[in-house]
């Protein structure tokens, strides 16, 4: 009996839309939004490399997907590893909404004052300035301090983020994008900060879109959709998304008992 049920099945697979997938010879290693996290950051890279040696030759390239910066206590560190590892290979990366509030704080204190409330502060100690003195500072002070000590090679290298990356049939951006509306038609508002009626579209998109922004406890695999946050800053849990032909299969990086990192893999069963 169950040999012709699985019979069924297949001819239903072969018969349904192909996957999406990426160009051929390319390999994409997709990671979730940061926030600070720089022991999670560390430890996925070394996971990434040594997968992307195991794994044999291929175009690869690392999308990072926004929000380096906030809430966990090391953005400072997590925008020069991102720095770093782009000297070394191909890494692009992707403005979130945090990067934006980040960059318009130097110049708008009501700006300053929803970043500071968002975990904006973390990123401000960070960079060293004295917990007492922040603690005594008015927001112009503020803003004073993160001119004096915000190196602006860092500014200026969290400006250059892109707002999305087109690989084959997937579209990376931060948050998502507005539905029915073409590529060329997004507001970077959109792609920055939206939810809905992004998260409960169903319908396709031009693009299965590959996104971070609202935090799942696990990767959401949805038909339209791939949200890989999965709440570094909270969870302990970070999340790269790994794109070959149309196999996609996921790497994170946890923190366990103990404070101990461990490195967790598994494929997506379509």
């Amino acid at each position: 009996m169950f040999e012709p049920l699985r019979q069924i099945f297949r001819s239903r697979r072969a018969a349904a839309a192909p996957l999406p997938r990426v160009p051929d010879g390319e390999r994409w290693y997709v990671v979730g939004d940061i926030h600070g996290r720089l022991d999670l950051f560390e430890a996925l890279i070394e996971a990434i490399e040594a997968d992307d040696r195991r794994v044999g030759p291929a175009r690869t390239t690392v999308a990072l997907l926004g929000d380096l910066v906030d809430r966990g206590p090391a953005s400072a560190g997590v925008v020069e590893r991102a720095r770093r590892w782009q000297a070394e290979r191909k890494v692009r990366i992707l403005a979130g909404n945090h990067e934006e509030m980040f960059l318009d704080s130097f110049d708008n204190v009501e700006v300053l004052r929803h970043f500071l409330r968002h975990g904006g502060r973390e990123t401000v100690l960070s960079y060293g300035v004295d917990r007492a003195t922040y603690n005594e500072a008015s927001l112009e002070d503020v803003q004073q301090l993160m001119r004096r000590h915000v190196p602006q090679a860092d500014r200026e290298f969290i400006a250059s983020f892109e707002d999305y990356i087109v690989a084959g049939d997937y579209l990376l951006v931060h948050a998502g994008i507005a539905p029915d509306l073409p590529l060329g038609e997004q507001r970077r508002s959109d792609m920055l900060w939206i939810r809905e009626p992004f998260l409960g579209h169903a319908e396709p998109h031009s693009h299965v879109v590959v996104h971070g922004h609202t935090i799942f406890g696990t990767v959401d695999w949805q038909a339209n959709r791939i949200g890989i946050d999965t709440g570094a800053f909270k969870s302990g849990r970070l999340t790269a998304l790994v794109l070959e032909g149309d196999s996609r299969r996921v790497i994170q990086t946890a923190k366990g008992p103990g404070g101990r990192i461990r490195i967790e893999q598994g494929e997506f069963a379509e």
